[in-house]
């Protein structure tokens, strides 16, 4: 869970790093000019820099390095598969520095939309959630065997998001306003669902901050940060789009999906609430504002005060 290539924020390790941005393209793209080298944002896994606001360069944190390259080297391999069975762009990588945890790309187009107006999405987030319930629709459809060898297993058990939802509730209580504290708490003390029976090959982390759209158009032109793509419960990212785009828009990813999804449904909503206390605690932890804002905006769907 994590979040990847969004954010404003300019670490020392940001700084430290800017200098090596110049250096890795220079060697692996000879004879392309750098005129500018700009921090896109630092998550819990990666730092990734804008060159030339054209070119992504992203450094992996893992400290083992053999984790890390490994990891490199699996999602390059990955984005190659997947660009064939997306219906959407994704990033296609221009170079690889394994033994440094970096992947370049060159940045796809379209606002990230968590960056859009909150209001403008949503008057128009149901066009982009039906694209995403397609988009999930054809990533599930992929057989979990072909994509064994490229990503691992995501199946925690549903107590254990419970348990730990609980204890992030502990750190973060202060920040949510009281009205809604009882409608959290009564969710941390029901039991959870049952655990899925099918997994499915799915981004696993598919919130509005790594899907890309076009601001007048309002499509869907992009979906970025893969790097925790696994066989996962297929209820996984419509529960981080429910989080994030609302119950309407739930409603639509789903009809375009597939017909019958009631068991995605009932799992999708315990997976939402248990990611906006997530990011809300990212928010505060971190300073990004807007994963704060983009949450205590949810708890009006989520933990509707007097069950409303």
């Amino acid at each position: 869970m994590t979040k990847d290539e969004v954010g404003t924020g300019a670490g020392r390790q940001g700084r430290d790093r800017g200098a090596d941005v110049r250096d890795v393209v220079a060697s692996h793209m000879p004879g392309y000019g750098i005129d500018s080298v700009v921090l896109l944002g630092e998550g819990e896994d990666n730092i990734a820099f804008s060159v030339n606001d054209e070119l992504i360069v992203r450094f992996g944190k893992e400290p083992d390095p053999e984790s890390r390259a490994a990891r490199v080297r699996g999602e390059a391999r990955l984005l190659a598969v997947v660009a064939d069975v997306s219906p959407v762009a994704v990033p296609e990588p221009r170079f690889t520095v394994a033994e440094r945890g970096c992947l370049a790309y060159f940045r796809l187009p379209g606002l990230p939309l968590i960056d859009a107006d909150p209001a403008q999405r949503s008057a128009h987030g149901g066009s982009v959630a039906v694209a995403l319930g397609e988009f999930l629709g054809a990533l599930h459809a992929v057989p979990g065997g072909e994509m064994a060898g490229l990503v691992g297993t995501d199946d925690e058990p549903m107590t254990v998001w419970a348990e730990e939802s609980a204890q992030i509730y502990g750190t973060i209580i202060g920040a949510v306003p009281p009205p809604h504290r009882p409608a959290v708490e009564a969710f941390l003390g029901a039991a959870p669902p049952a655990d899925p029976r099918d997994l499915v090959f799915s981004h696993n982390d598919l919130g509005i901050e790594h899907v890309l759209v076009d601001p007048d158009a309002w499509t869907m032109t992009g979906v970025i940060d893969w790097s925790d793509a696994a066989i996962t419960d297929p209820a996984r990212d419509f529960g981080l789009l429910y989080r994030d785009l609302g119950p309407d828009a739930l409603d639509l990813a789903l009809s375009a999906y597939r017909a019958d999804a009631g068991d995605v449904r009932e799992r999708a909503g315990f997976y939402a609430r248990c990611g906006v206390l997530e990011d809300m605690a990212y928010g505060l932890g971190t300073g990004h504002r807007k994963y704060l804002d983009k949450s205590l905006a949810a708890l009006e769907w989520l933990f509707p005060v007097d069950g409303g």
